[in-house]
């Protein structure tokens, strides 16, 4: 059944941050009604994909949801939103709040229809801040909250981006937290309310939590970076016939690992002897085991490691990945008969539940306005007035 069964989410988003949260809303149990442009949302075009507007993202991100088509700046498209709105527990947009307000669906005015709403707002900054007004993607919120200038500090040649959109899936996780504890503190006051979801403020709290430092008092009693997150040799290990990913972090893994390569003595040395020690000459401490993880294999290393309980991983591929055992093992990552784009793979719920456990088993992910009609059936819309939307709703 899933632990929001039986919620009714009007998803108005678009992108990436907004169908992610909506995404793992559905995962739960929720109805999610996706309102889209005639146009559809971009992500429909990003490619590869088999047929038009069923990109490879929107697969990923729009399983369990029904798609309806509404011109929103047509007067039927408007009514046709604000009808649902009667009938759904929560709204949420990554529209812009100033353009929700001239199309007549900001806040106050919904709120006025369904006292009991909750109405959550994706955006690119703080409403009550100077960037209230500023646009927002991914790519510019890493800039601002300094993740290029940190991959430069980590000892790239230039800034670069984190290539994945950790912005946008960041705001997303602290979106779905924002409906779950909204919903539950209307269980407890019956009351609804409006919530802000910012971008720029909600991964600036992501990175700064590691990446303050010094900076951290007034007056700075250093500079700003985690010291062993940004160290340029924190990185794989070259073995003698690849890669190794190993964390050789507290004093029981490092008098483990000298025992293991039998050089005990080794663990005495100032710089390996303690943790504080060792964060102080992090550079040097990677250095030198950079030297040392290149006398053996891959092979005999993981061996070794996994004798003695050490931490390590193999370096994967995305390919690697999809067909990692211990995910086989769940069944995480299984094949779906999509209704148009034939056999795909997709994913479960990442959470085990006890009491409330999730579906994998949830709705293909819906061609342009597959529900539209279906949608405005049961609100109860006769079949001239859902003929007159479907019109309007036609791409221009």
């Amino acid at each position: 059944m899933g632990p929001l069964e039986g919620v009714r989410i009007l998803d108005l988003t678009s992108v990436i941050l907004g169908p992610y949260a909506t995404h793992i809303l559905a995962t739960m149990g929720a109805e999610v009604i996706k309102v889209e442009t005639p146009e559809g949302d971009n992500m429909r075009d990003v490619g590869p994909m088999k047929n038009p507007k069923m990109g490879h993202i929107f697969l990923h991100l729009n399983r369990g949801k029904k798609s309806v088509v509404l011109d929103l700046k047509s007067p039927e498209g408007k009514k046709a939103v604000k009808d649902l709105v009667k009938t759904v527990d929560v709204f949420i947009s990554n529209i812009r709040l100033q353009a929700l307000e001239r199309l007549g669906l900001g806040y106050e005015e919904l709120s006025a229809i369904h006292p009991k709403l909750i109405y959550v707002s994706c955006s690119g900054f703080g409403q009550d801040g100077l960037y209230a007004h500023k646009p927002a993607y991914d790519d510019l919120i890493q800039a601002a909250v300094g993740l290029p200038w940190l991959m430069q500090e980590y000892g790239i040649e230039e800034p670069r981006y984190v290539p994945t959109t950790i912005g946008d899936r960041v705001t997303g996780l602290y979106s779905v937290n924002a409906v779950t504890a909204a919903l539950y503190a209307r269980e407890k006051t019956g009351q609804g309310q409006r919530v802000i979801v910012p971008m720029f403020e909600a991964l600036t709290q992501f990175v700064l939590g590691d990446h303050m430092a010094g900076e951290t008092y007034i007056p700075s009693i250093g500079k700003a970076g985690y010291q062993r997150l940004i160290s340029p040799h924190r990185k794989p290990y070259a073995t003698k016939d690849g890669y190794i990913s190993t964390l050789i972090y507290n004093d029981k893994h490092w008098k483990s690992f000298f025992e293991a390569i039998e050089q005990p003595q080794r663990y005495h040395e100032v710089i390996f002897c303690s943790h504080a020690n060792r964060a102080q000459n992090i550079d040097q401490v990677y250095s030198e085991l950079a030297i040392l993880m290149k006398s053996r294999t891959t092979a005999q290393w993981r061996d070794l490691f996994n004798q003695y309980d050490i931490p390590n991983q193999m370096v994967n591929s995305i390919h690697d990945v999809i067909h990692d055992e211990h995910l086989k093992s769940k069944s995480f990552i299984f094949e779906e008969n999509h209704p148009t784009e034939g056999p795909i793979r997709v994913m479960k719920d990442a959470v085990d539940w006890s009491g409330t456990p999730t579906s994998s088993q949830l709705s293909p992910t819906p061609t342009l306005g597959q529900h539209t009609a279906e949608v405005l059936r049961s609100l109860g819309y006769l079949e001239n007035e859902i003929q007159a939307i479907l019109k309007s709703g036609l791409p221009s």
